[in-house]
């Protein structure tokens, strides 16, 4: 990256609601994401949000979208890259003892021959990332410990849930709905995977988890909000474990020890996607 172009990211970043915009789009990366959608996250009026955005695309750290009517922000990861590249490499010179502690805090995940610890985060912790931690238990043929959090979670499971994993031979025992601070603590497992299964999970500021695990973001709507008869609302509850089976089923079929962690990287995208991996 040349000086100018990263004398014009670093000075967009500059600004703290542009800088918080960014990291909120590091978490969606690589989807976008709605204006009205991250205004309503960083508590931003709609016109101040819109010169931020117009601010963060002019530098090239984020791309726009037109999908139908909506307009979809997302990270240039190429841009982001080579602006991480410019700080480590051209201003730090690649120096080892700035360098190391980054790069060998944790094993790359390919040279591990150990059980795989993922975490499912959602906001109630009630559905989507109990589908999720109990599809990966059963579906994971002892390879992973799958955990679920919430990041305000409720006292209680849906039931509709508990009925769709009865119904599906899960056992529901032991499940319950638990805080995400229950796996910050400093005993907690390290995490290899963290997975955001909705939106509003995805937009809380967490801060980094210990061991660098690999991020995605595999967001569904909201089966608890449907609306009408009690079948609508079960139907709805269906489609999205049906969707959370696709994704872990694609998961779990990972050749997890020839992958490198940016190839595995690019699998979890494309699963939270739904699309073949690019390459």
């Amino acid at each position: 990256m040349e000086n100018k172009h990263a004398t014009l990211a670093f000075a967009t970043l500059g600004h703290p609601d542009r800088l918080a915009v960014f990291r909120l789009l590091m978490r969606f990366a690589p989807r976008g994401v709605r204006p009205t959608e991250i205004a309503e996250a960083l508590g931003l009026k709609q016109n101040t949000l819109s010169h931020h955005l117009s601010d963060l695309t002019a530098s090239g750290l984020v791309q726009v979208e037109r999908q139908g009517r909506s307009l979809f922000y997302a990270v240039d990861l190429g841009t982001a890259e080579g602006l991480i590249g410019y700080l480590a490499l051209d201003v730090g010179r690649a120096r080892p003892d700035l360098l190391a502690p980054l790069l060998t805090s944790r094993k790359d995940a390919a040279m591990r021959d150990t059980v795989f610890n993922v975490l499912f985060i959602c906001s109630g912790n009630s559905a989507r990332s109990i589908f999720a931690e109990a599809l990966l238990r059963d579906l994971g043929r002892g390879k992973f410990q799958a955990l679920s959090a919430g990041t305000q979670p409720g006292t209680a499971l849906n039931p509709f849930a508990l009925d769709v994993l009865a119904r599906n031979g899960h056992d529901t025992v032991g499940l319950r709905s638990k805080h995400v601070s229950e796996f910050q603590q400093p005993d907690a497992p390290v995490m290899d995977f963290v997975f955001t299964v909705c939106d509003t999970a995805a937009a809380e500021e967490c801060p980094p988890w210990p061991g660098q695990p690999i991020t995605g973001h595999w967001g569904l709507p909201d089966p608890a909000k449907a609306t009408g008869s009690d079948a609508g609302k079960a139907l709805a509850f269906t489609q999205t474990y049906a969707a959370l089976r696709r994704r872990v089923e694609a998961f779990v079929e990972l050749p997890f020890a020839s992958l490198s962690r940016m190839s595995l990287q690019a699998h979890v995208d494309a699963i939270g996607t739904e699309l073949p991996v690019k390459g």
